[in-house]
Protein backbone atom coordinates (compact mmCIF):
# COMPACT_ATOMS: atom_id res chain seq x y z
CA UNK A 1 0.00 0.00 0.00
CA UNK A 2 2.66 2.58 1.02
CA UNK A 3 6.02 2.21 -0.70
CA UNK A 4 8.61 4.46 0.94
CA UNK A 5 11.29 3.78 -1.68
CA UNK A 6 8.99 4.90 -4.51
CA UNK A 7 8.21 8.09 -2.59
CA UNK A 8 11.90 8.82 -2.05
CA UNK A 9 12.65 8.26 -5.74
CA UNK A 10 9.75 10.52 -6.77
CA UNK A 11 10.89 13.27 -4.40
CA UNK A 12 14.48 12.97 -5.64
CA UNK A 13 13.37 13.33 -9.26
CA UNK A 14 11.18 16.30 -8.31
CA UNK A 15 14.01 18.13 -6.50
CA UNK A 16 16.46 17.45 -9.34
CA UNK A 17 13.91 18.73 -11.87
CA UNK A 18 13.59 21.95 -9.86
CA UNK A 19 17.35 22.54 -9.85
CA UNK A 20 17.80 21.65 -13.53
CA UNK A 21 14.80 23.79 -14.54
CA UNK A 22 16.14 26.77 -12.62
CA UNK A 23 19.58 26.44 -14.18
CA UNK A 24 18.16 26.12 -17.69
CA UNK A 25 15.77 29.06 -17.37
CA UNK A 26 18.36 31.43 -15.90
CA UNK A 27 20.68 30.76 -18.85
CA UNK A 28 18.11 31.74 -21.52
CA UNK A 29 19.08 34.99 -23.31
CA UNK A 30 16.38 37.70 -23.53
CA UNK A 31 16.01 37.24 -27.30
CA UNK A 32 14.70 33.71 -26.76
CA UNK A 33 12.06 34.53 -24.13
CA UNK A 34 9.21 34.86 -26.66
CA UNK A 35 9.84 31.52 -28.42
CA UNK A 36 10.35 29.84 -25.05
CA UNK A 37 7.03 31.20 -23.82
CA UNK A 38 5.27 29.93 -26.94
CA UNK A 39 6.78 26.50 -26.40
CA UNK A 40 5.71 26.41 -22.76
CA UNK A 41 2.19 27.37 -23.83
CA UNK A 42 2.13 24.36 -26.14
CA UNK A 43 3.18 22.18 -23.21
CA UNK A 44 0.34 23.67 -21.15
CA UNK A 45 -2.01 22.60 -23.93
CA UNK A 46 -0.84 19.04 -23.36
CA UNK A 47 -1.47 19.51 -19.63
CA UNK A 48 -5.06 20.50 -20.47
CA UNK A 49 -5.58 17.23 -22.34
CA UNK A 50 -4.14 15.26 -19.41
CA UNK A 51 -6.27 17.14 -16.90
CA UNK A 52 -9.38 16.46 -18.98
CA UNK A 53 -8.54 12.75 -19.01
CA UNK A 54 -7.99 12.69 -15.24
CA UNK A 55 -11.20 14.60 -14.54
CA UNK A 56 -13.17 12.31 -16.86
CA UNK A 57 -11.85 9.06 -15.40
CA UNK A 58 -11.91 10.07 -11.73
CA UNK A 59 -13.99 7.81 -9.50
CA UNK A 60 -14.80 10.24 -6.72
CA UNK A 61 -15.88 13.83 -6.54
CA UNK A 62 -12.46 14.87 -5.20
CA UNK A 63 -10.70 13.69 -8.36
CA UNK A 64 -13.25 15.42 -10.54
CA UNK A 65 -12.87 18.69 -8.64
CA UNK A 66 -9.06 18.53 -8.77
CA UNK A 67 -9.22 17.71 -12.49
CA UNK A 68 -11.54 20.65 -13.13
CA UNK A 69 -9.22 22.97 -11.19
CA UNK A 70 -6.25 21.68 -13.22
CA UNK A 71 -8.11 22.34 -16.48
CA UNK A 72 -9.02 25.86 -15.36
CA UNK A 73 -5.50 26.77 -14.27
CA UNK A 74 -3.94 25.34 -17.43
CA UNK A 75 -6.43 27.29 -19.57
CA UNK A 76 -5.55 30.52 -17.76
CA UNK A 77 -1.86 29.79 -18.36
CA UNK A 78 -2.34 29.08 -22.07
CA UNK A 79 -4.56 32.09 -22.79
CA UNK A 80 -2.47 34.49 -20.72
CA UNK A 81 0.77 33.20 -22.20
CA UNK A 82 -0.40 33.61 -25.78
CA UNK A 83 -1.69 37.10 -24.99
CA UNK A 84 1.70 38.10 -23.59
CA UNK A 85 3.49 36.50 -26.55
CA UNK A 86 1.25 38.37 -29.00
CA UNK A 87 1.88 41.65 -27.19
CA UNK A 88 5.65 41.07 -27.26
CA UNK A 89 5.58 40.26 -30.96
CA UNK A 90 3.62 43.46 -31.67
CA UNK A 91 6.52 45.43 -30.25
CA UNK A 92 8.72 44.22 -33.12
CA UNK A 93 6.30 45.21 -35.91
CA UNK A 94 6.82 48.34 -37.91
CA UNK A 95 4.21 51.05 -37.47
CA UNK A 96 2.56 50.40 -40.88
CA UNK A 97 2.33 46.60 -40.58
CA UNK A 98 -0.75 44.63 -39.62
CA UNK A 99 -3.07 45.56 -36.80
Amino acid sequence: MFDASALIIALTVFVLAIFIGYEVITKVPPTLHTPLMSGSNAISGIVIVGALLVAGQADGITGQILGAIAVGLAMINVVGGFMVTDRMLKMFRRSGEGR
